[in-house]
């Protein structure tokens, strides 16, 4: 009797979620790397009266860092193909691109480039996600 196999053909696009996992990884570094001046360097990041703000550069630092710290896990495990690991990347990648618009008064090009990199981030797992899935 023939056996029938279902196993799904991995095409050229698998390419993209493998470079959503590392982008996600690269944007928990940056933004690890953003929320560690924020909380020792104070003056790197100028704010002028005339913004509003909620939370003081302390507060932006270890939400950055701690948000930079899930990017990374959830880059590692969209690398191994987990599941869990897209749906937490999306996540993750869509609410590092709101904190990132928050920011933007305060340092427009770095958040406007860490946005940018969320999109394709996003993008990737959404559209090409299931291609790296793990049976």
């Amino acid at each position: 009797m023939a056996k029938v196999s279902t196993k799904q053909e991995v095409s050229g696009w698998v390419g993209w979620v493998a470079f959503a996992g590392v982008l996600s990884m690269v944007l928990g570094t940056f933004q690890a790397v953003a929320g560690i001046v924020a909380l020792f360097k104070n003056e790197v990041y100028v704010l002028g009266p005339e913004n509003l703000w909620l939370f003081d550069y302390t507060t932006w630092g270890w939400v950055h860092l701690l948000w930079g710290i899930f990017l990374v896990l959830a880059g590692g495990a969209i690398l191994s193909g987990k599941t869990w690991g897209r749906v937490t990347g999306v996540i993750l990648a869509s609410v590092s691109a709101l904190v990132n618009f928050a920011f933007i008064p305060i340092y427009p090009l770095w958040s406007i480039v860490i946005i940018a990199l969320c999109v394709f981030v996003i993008y990737a797992l959404i559209v090409h996600g299931d291609e790296i899935a793990v049976e």
